[in-house]
């Protein structure tokens, strides 16, 4: 890279939040979705402040500074949507991380340098007063907790028909879902194989909303629930079940306490058992862009969740699973989201 071109970087660095902002005003207005109706024809700007109800002003300055970014461009006079633009319109993996920015990180990364230094969840205060994210997420003031949940769902629910015919290639007895979170999950295990049992293993206000989701559908009597907080090294897994799963559950936690994790599950587990663990690895993606999204996501972990997590590097995350006293067997990327699939047997 020149030196003219690594100031230019700086500079977008600099004005990043500026970007951020306008373009996240731009979808709250409706100026981006007015825009994007009238097609090939385009709007000037008072057309586009009438039909948008921002001042003429409002337009000028925000897009004058969205076209520098390519979300809008002008062509004789007219604006246009612009390449970003239509994905901040039109594509769901950009709407639901525009939203967890602002809604959930947006101002408690102003926190980040305090997190860093006491790697504790420092921003976190911005939105409730707990320990961890995880403690407080079902009272979550909105939108952060739709943001959140959405965000939390877009990254695993697109992947569970795959991830079911991975984990049912052969016979589940009873499956322990491990961070069960809303049941979602568990409901497609359900729905998939009349026969499996399910145990669900997480904090009580989360088992609480997943047990409400399950009876729901219909399935309260091949459910069961064990509450627990695995970050007590004295809590113990539930014996009993075959296959063992923990799909985005161990980025919640720090290495040390993944260890610990992994070897309190390998105590329950025979040389039959499957334990499957599903994460988003950013040395593993095929994008540059999925690389930096989850490398920017460590940070939400480092200033909001929890303090001391993050989204690991496959290396880092293998000599974790190494260190517990367990060995993949086979370890699958999936087609489609960027997830790898690890089968863990005891040693």
């Amino acid at each position: 890279m020149r030196a003219v071109e690594a100031k230019s970087r700086a500079q977008f660095l600099a004005f990043g939040p500026f970007a951020f902002q306008a373009a996240a005003t731009m979808l709250e207005t409706g100026l981006l979705k007015a825009l994007d109706d009238a097609g090939e024809n385009g709007l000037d700007e008072e057309t586009l402040s009438e039909r948008s109800g921002v001042s003429s002003y409002g337009v000028s300055v925000l897009f004058d500074l969205a076209a520098n970014l390519d979300i809008v461009e002008k062509r004789e006079g007219v604006w246009h949507v612009g390449p970003v633009g239509h994905f901040l319109l039109h594509d769901e993996m950009t709407r639901v991380n525009m939203n967890f920015t602002r809604d959930v990180c947006y101002d408690a990364l102003a926190h980040l340098p305090e997190a860093i230094r006491e790697q504790k969840p420092a921003g976190l205060k911005a939105l409730g007063d707990w320990d961890t994210v995880y403690e407080g997420l079902t009272r979550l003031p909105e939108p952060a907790r739709r943001s959140w949940f959405e965000f939390d769902h877009f990254y695993s629910d697109r992947v569970f028909d795959q991830l079911l015919k991975i984990v049912f290639d052969q016979p589940v007895r009873h499956l322990l879902d491990v961070g069960g979170n809303t049941g979602k999950w568990a409901l497609k295990c359900l729905n998939h194989c009349p026969d499996v049992k399910l145990t669900l293993m997480d904090l009580p206000p989360q088992l609480e909303k997943a047990r409400e989701n399950i009876n729901a559908a219909g399935f309260n009597g091949r459910a069961s629930y064990h509450a627990a907080n695995l970050l007590d090294e004295s809590t113990r897994f539930p014996e009993g079940p075959d296959t063992l799963w923990m799909s985005q559950f161990l980025d919640c936690f720090s290495e040390d306490e993944i260890v610990s994790i992994l070897r309190r599950a390998g105590e329950i587990m025979n040389e039959d058992s499957r334990l499957f663990i599903v994460e988003l690895f950013p040395d593993r993606q095929p994008f540059d862009a999925a690389r930096f999204s989850l490398d920017a996501t460590s940070l939400y972990f480092t200033c909001i969740a929890n303090g001391n997590s993050r989204m690991y590097h496959y290396d880092r995350f293998m000599a974790l699973v190494d260190k517990a006293g367990l060995r993949v067997e086979q370890e699958q990327d999936l087609p489609a989201g960027g997830h790898t699939v690890l089968t863990c047997r005891r040693v």
